[in-house]
Parts: structure tokens; C-alpha cells; sequence
């Protein structure tokens, strides 16, 4: 009996202490994701016409992967940046365009997600095609990754224009041969944006908006979406054609974390 009595209190012992555990991890498991604050919106339903490209829900991007907070491919942006979008895709489809987003709201998990890739510098299997002549270690100090992103306050997307009628683009097919995103429109993965000299996240210098390399109908269709964005309130990175911050921003100081999804938007205080 003594001995039965000892193995008995050694498995409540242990019972006691499996309890413990699961009930100390109960917390964490309950933890649900941040909210987005009450004036952030889907860019759809602001405006439905926008082309969305989100190219960080799918591999097709300079890392090969999907990103993480990504979970819907949708564009969530303030309000204010939505509505100004509108205006600018009022302007465009006037003239035969739409405008068509690859980003928009990026959340500081995608960022640190960025950054972990640009660290490891064995992986490199989507350079073929953004980044062919810059050198994986110089991705920090020449600016083309960073620690924060101006996405993550909610007013920045990366953007082109398309000639309507709009076709589509084809998927991305993983481990696909990969053309230099400077290379002729006609060599480089088809995109139904017009011709703008690059693809989109081109690491190289000819990205550059204003690069005087670019000329003719290339420099043009630059031109026109500069000019459309910043006659509403819109200024360019210089060194990216498609990156936009419509300003004044809501949250200028502020790196927001919630996931990219329509539950973000859902249930807030």
C-alpha cells in the first residue's frame, strides 16, 4: 500500500504540474492580434475600380515568399490616402488608365521579416530577377532595406498605372526562369502596367524616377503618374517610381503591427 500510495502522489504531482503549465500558456494562446485604428480602410471599399496587385501575399516578390502579416491580399490604407487615390483614379480612368497597387499598408512584422532576409546572405534565389547587379551585403547601406517603413504608418503604396482594358497578369510560377527587372518589357516578367522602364522592387539605379536614362515613352508614363499623385497631395521617393506618401500623414511617428486582413478592420474601438 505504501508503495501504491507513493506512485499515486507522484501522478498527481505531475498532473498538478502539467495544469500549471497549460494554464500559464493560456494567456498567451488567448492574445488576439492588434486592431487597426477606426479611421483605417480597405481601399475597395472606397474605391472598387483600383487594380490590386499585393505582391507580398504571394512569392512573386524580392524574397520568394509570402511575408509574414500578410494573411488577405487586400490594400488597407488611412482614409485620407484612400480617398486621395480615388481622386487620382478619377483622373486616370478619364484619360484611358487605371492606377493598380502592388502595397499598401505594410505592418512592422513584414519589415522585420525584410530584414532577417537581407541578413542571411546565402539566400539569394529571386536575385536573378531584383537585384542582378547589386551585391547582397550592400542591400542596408545603399537604402533598399531598413528597419522601418514608411508602409507601416498606413499612408504609403507602391502603385503604376495600367492602359485599359486592363488584362490580366499571369501568376508567378516558383523556380520559373528570372529576368532582370531592367531588361526590355518584352524580356522581363510580363506585368500589365505600362511600360515604366523597370519592374516593380528593382533594386538598381534605374528605378530612380527622375533617372535621365529613361526617356521616351518610359519617362512619360513616369511623368504621368508623378504628376496625377502630386497635384493631390502625393510625394515620391525619388528612388522608386512607384512609391507614394500622401501627405499630411495621420501618423507620421507611428509603425503600426496589425496583420494585412479584413478582421484588422473588424471589431474596433
Amino acid at each position: 500500500m505504501t508503495r501504491l500510495s507513493s506512485a499515486v502522489r507522484g501522478l498527481i504531482t505531475a498532473l498538478a504540474a502539467l495544469l500549471a503549465m497549460t494554464a500559464a500558456s493560456a494567456p498567451a494562446r488567448a492574445q488576439t492580434e492588434p486592431k487597426a485604428p477606426k479611421d483605417f480602410v480597405a481601399l475597395r471599399s472606397v474605391d472598387p475600380t483600383i487594380i490590386q496587385e499585393m505582391r507580398y501575399f504571394t512569392p512573386h516578390n524580392f524574397v520568394g515568399e509570402r511575408i509574414d502579416g500578410y494573411q488577405q491580399p487586400i490594400c488597407i490604407l488611412t482614409r485620407p490616402a484612400a480617398e486621395a487615390l480615388h481622386k487620382a483614379q478619377t483622373k486616370l480612368l478619364h484619360r484611358g488608365y487605371t492606377l493598380k497597387v502592388y502595397d499598401c499598408y505594410r505592418p512592422q512584422r513584414a519589415v522585420n521579416h525584410f530584414v532577417r532576409w537581407a541578413e542571411d546572405l546565402d539566400d539569394q534565389a529571386m536575385k536573378g530577377e531584383f537585384y542582378p547587379n547589386v551585391d547582397k551585403t550592400r542591400l542596408f547601406e545603399d537604402g533598399y532595406i531598413a528597419e522601418k517603413s514608411g508602409h507601416s504608418r498606413g499612408s504609403t503604396m507602391d502603385l503604376t498605372i495600367v492602359k485599359l482594358p486592363a488584362k490580366p497578369t499571369r501568376p508567378y510560377h516558383p523556380g520559373e526562369p528570372l529576368v532582370p527587372c531592367f531588361a526590355p518589357k518584352d524580356e522581363r516578367f510580363p506585368d500589365n502596367s505600362v511600360d515604366m522602364g523597370t519592374g516593380f522592387d528593382c533594386f538598381d539605379t534605374l528605378a530612380h524616377t527622375l533617372d535621365p536614362r529613361v526617356q521616351g515613352q518610359q519617362r512619360a508614363n513616369r511623368l504621368l503618374l508623378k504628376s496625377t499623385l502630386e497635384g493631390l497631395g502625393f510625394v515620391n521617393l525619388a528612388e522608386e517610381w512607384w512609391h507614394y506618401t500622401f501627405q499630411p500623414e495621420p501618423y507620421p511617428n507611428t509603425y503600426f503591427d496589425f496583420p494585412v486582413s479584413r478582421k484588422s478592420l473588424t471589431g474596433r474601438h
